[in-house]
């Protein structure tokens, strides 16, 4: 077999479904013994080291706004999620009834915070993670 360049290689990757790719990312990772998720940073345990440490681990850049309850104004409540997510009238109510339930995942500190004040605004409990 003839040894594929990088180019080669992601041109291939590129005509590959997700779900092939998916496959294809198993496959290598039993065939090598080896795991592709990214690495976990460990803090050294020098003296003074684990205080500066902490404000780092307190730093996220990624919240999950989750909905915890209606707080009794379902209807307020499934208007903001609709608005929030861009979801359907079924699908939001179907995520206020099963509360509690992420409405945004990932989303950066600012459009959490909004998200959570308007939610909260309506009535409803939230918490961010």
């Amino acid at each position: 077999m003839a040894k594929l360049s990088n180019t080669e290689l992601l041109d291939a990757f590129k005509e590959m479904t997700l779900i092939e790719l998916s496959d294809f990312l198993k496959q290598f990772e039993e065939t090598f013994d080896v795991t592709a998720a990214a690495p976990v940073a460990i803090a050294a345990a020098a003296p003074g080291g684990g205080a500066a440490a902490a404000p780092a681990e307190e730093e996220k850049d990624e919240f999950d706004v989750i909905l915890e309850a209606d707080g009794g104004k379902k209807i307020q409540v499934i208007k903001v999620v609709r608005e929030l997510t861009g979801l359907g009238l079924k699908e939001a109510k179907d995520l206020v009834e099963a509360a509690p339930k992420p409405v945004l995942e990932k989303a950066n500190k600012e459009n959490a915070d909004k998200a959570k004040a308007k939610l909260e605004a309506e009535g409803a409990k939230v918490t961010l993670k």
